[in-house]
């Protein structure tokens, strides 16, 4: 055993103006994970608002039959169809003879309410429209056009919902919502309200009659129905022009829908009501209208302020907060309304892609598989010569020992570099004194100040003896093969690197099970499809071999990057060479035990992976070798490891969108068909590499958790990026609880 000392051991670098930078964007990186945060949230509530505003509004039925109304006043039961509370008393008003109320319930409809403008405006007709709040966010610009248009509009709340059943607060919200939206359409709120599935006077029972008196107090005037077209039940346009005309020459607040359905028989019918009412001697008027004719308006008519349209004077004009949070609500729908579609279709081509990326790996991984599992299938004469192991190691003490205790068990004649980056545990002793005790000739501990991985393993090269070099991280043990499998392919003079299997070791918890699946299906089953399109994009830390002269003509390892892995893979092949995976070549690696650790792990690989892409973003206009990989590999690793991962959560957000605003069974079986392909794709895939199955019972909560874990980190990293924050290589903490191969369960 030799031992070369380059430093100090007190002594550490001066900072450099990077690293200081490294160090300011460490300070950023909790805003940036709260942005993502934010982001999320965002989406959720976009889904959420739009799912609230998309509630189906029925037909215009009772909900309940045989209540009992002995707490309502006969007075009430036996009035009139508009009911206030003036003075704390409950009176109601009726509809002079000959005259017409025509209120529309449910609306407005995109469809149908223009419709029923256009014949209003042409018979000169005005409606009193009782819209429901959602509908009215929805489409606002409806709304003004039935305002400017000399309509009135009253409240059906926002929902649609049975208002008896529920809270005070309930309540309260469902008409100040819809008064905001009103606020924010057409610049007005309004006095008027319908509830839904209300009828005529006689239905208000002891449920619904503490709701009128409330909503009475609060200024508002309920209006019923003299005379129910029962346009909703569709039953053609001679009954509906029947059932809504009123007996003798009684007046009437007569009920139609604008919206709630289909409603063609409803425009039908319109005009020939309209027509055949005028030619029995009858008028039109709005609810305000009517109050006006009775004289039962607030202040006599003289005596209005001029400029007040008393078929309107149930409007007042929103101003202050309530027009600001109106427009604000208005806006935000309009986000929702886009949003929601957008996202729709990107959720059609992230299904594409990612059934498209489950079909291209199974198909290409069993094809690699059968290619490199053939009898006769070799890289060449077997490759027996010596190879140098580099260690890069910074405060290993935990692992370090048990790293060089399965190095030497390698059947594969080797030299050990064991490059200390610095470390201020003792790693250096500690990997000189398990070489003395295993009594190892051929290990070499290397000590520099702190720089860095990537400064580390140039170290490394710069001192290997041999022309091959196999890199591997201080917390990996090796299979006893897995140096010789690993270099086999060198037999191939195009060959510049392989790529190992590295595997979990810590797989006994929830985290470390959701790693392992990760690791078999994810990571192993790519590395057999881009091996097969020659475009393979990362050579993992724990377990990789190149030619050393290939290292050296491209550079080294960069310090461009977080991910200096990535970042030599994709160099070697714009120089030409070929980087193939080696199954055979196992390493056991310990993965990230907490959610923290393992959080900041995967921010470095996500961000230097784009880190590494944007370096090498020439390769898509340069031709050879380095063209193919910027034509193909550099795309696919762009959608599957960025663009899709990024939206995959999507299919979960969606799901819970479909369960609760939709259909809750069909969206369950679409989500578990998904997650059986993902099953099927996974089970080949721990098949291929004879791992077992019982880790994938982990798989259904690894979707619900890890992958919008997941799904955070990349957008984290994608704002890092945006952003251009910089940050430094991280020490990941260790219990080197990942022993020799032969420990391994």
């Amino acid at each position: 055993m030799t031992t070369t000392t380059t430093s100090h051991r007190g002594r550490r670098r001066a900072p450099s103006r990077i690293g200081r930078a490294a160090g300011k964007a460490a300070a950023l990186q909790k805003p940036r994970v709260l942005l993502a945060l934010l982001l999320l949230l965002a989406l959720t509530s976009v889904m959420l608002l739009d799912g609230y505003l998309r509630a189906e509004v029925g037909g215009d039925q009772r909900v309940r039959d045989g209540a009992s109304s002995s707490k309502v006043p006969d007075k009430i039961l036996n009035g009139g169809p508009i009911l206030s509370f003036r003075g704390g008393q409950a009176t109601t008003v009726s509809v002079p003879d000959k005259t017409i109320a025509l209120t529309f319930d449910d609306g407005p409809n995109p469809t149908y309410t223009p419709q029923v403008l256009e014949i209003l405006e042409k018979y000169d007709v005005p409606a009193t429209f009782f819209v429901v709040g959602s509908m009215v966010s929805r489409y606002p610009g409806i709304v003004k056009d039935m305002v400017e248009q000399g309509n009135e509009v009253g409240i059906h709340t926002f929902t649609h919902v049975d208002l008896s059943y529920q809270s005070d607060a309930r309540v309260n919200r469902e008409m100040q919502q819809t008064q905001l939206a009103l606020a924010g359409a057409a610049g007005i709120t309004t006095t008027l309200f319908r509830a839904p599935y209300s009828s005529e006077t006689d239905a208000i029972d002891n449920y619904s009659w503490p709701v009128y008196q409330k909503l009475g107090e609060d200024g508002y005037t309920s209006v019923f129905v003299d005379t129910d077209s029962d346009d909703w039940k569709k039953p053609g346009v001679a009954k509906i022009v029947k059932w809504a005309t009123p007996s003798k020459s009684n007046g009437a607040s007569v009920l139609f829908h604008d919206a709630g359905g289909e409603r063609s028989q409803t425009i039908k019918a319109l005009p020939k009501y309209i027509e055949k009412m005028r030619a029995k001697g009858y008028t039109f008027t709005t609810i305000s209208g009517v109050l006006e004719k009775d004289q039962s308006v607030n202040a006599p008519v003289g005596q209005q302020p001029s400029g007040v349209n008393t078929l309107q004077a149930a409007h007042r004009a929103a101003t202050g907060a309530t027009l600001y949070e109106g427009k604000a609500l208005i806006a935000a729908v309009a986000v929702a309304e886009w949003a929601v579609p957008a996202l729709s279709v990107g959720l059609m081509v992230v299904g594409v892609a990612v059934m498209g990326r489950f079909g291209m790996m199974l198909i290409l991984a069993r094809r690699h598989y059968r290619q490199r599992n053939k009898r006769r299938f070799s890289w060449g004469p077997t490759v027996t010569r010596p190879v140098s192991v580099i260690v890069p190691a910074y405060n290993e003490k935990e692992c370090i020992a048990n790293t060089l205790k399965s190095l030497a068990q390698s059947t594969h004649p080797i030299e050990i570099i064991v490059v200390d980056d610095g470390s201020t545990d003792g790693t250096s002793e500690i990997a000189r004194d398990a070489a003395y005790e295993l009594g190892m000739t051929n290990v070499r501990v290397i000590r520099q100040e702190n720089a860095g991985k990537p400064a580390a393993l140039n170290n490394g090269v710069r001192n290997a003896s041999y022309d091959i070099v196999i890199m591997m991280d201080g917390d990996t043990v090796f299979e006893p093969d897995a140096v010789h499998q690993l270099v086999q392919p060198f037999a191939d003079p195009e060959v510049g690197a392989v790529a190992g299997n590295a595997k979990v070791g810590n797989r006994d918890t929830v985290i470390g099970a959701w790693q392992h699946i990760e690791y078999v299906m994810g990571f192993n089953l790519d590395r057999r499809m881009y091996d097969l399109l020659r475009c393979m994009p990362t050579i993992p830390g724990a377990i990789g071999a190149f030619r050393r002269d290939a290292v050296l003509q491209v550079g080294g390892m960069s310090e461009d990057t977080l991910a200096e892995d990535t970042d030599i893979t994709i160099a070697m092949h714009r120089a030409g060479w070929r980087v193939v995976y080696q199954e055979h070549a196992k390493a056991w690696t310990e993965a990230p035990g907490s959610l923290k650790q393992l959080w900041s792990q995967r921010y470095r690989w996500s961000y230097g992976t784009m880190q590494a892409l944007w370096k090498h973003r020439k390769s898509l206009t340069d031709k050879g070798p380095s063209g193919r990989f910027g034509r193909v590999g550099m795309p696919l690793v762009v959608i599957f490891q960025i663009v899709t991962p990024v939206f995959a959560p999507l299919i979960d957000v969606f799901t819970a969108y479909s369960m609760i605003f939709i259909d809750f069974q069909a969206a369950l079986l679409a989500w578990l068909a998904v997650l059986g392909i993902q099953l099927v794709c996974a089970a080949y895939a721990f098949r291929l590499d004879k791992e077992k199955y019982r880790y994938l019972l982990m798989m259904p909560l690894q979707q619900l958790a890890y992958r919008q874990m997941m799904y955070l980190v990349l957008i984290h990293s994608c704002i890092t990026a945006l952003t251009g924050g910089r940050l430094r290589w991280q020490k990941l903490k260790r219990t080197g609880e990942v022993g020799t191969p032969a420990g391994v369960s």
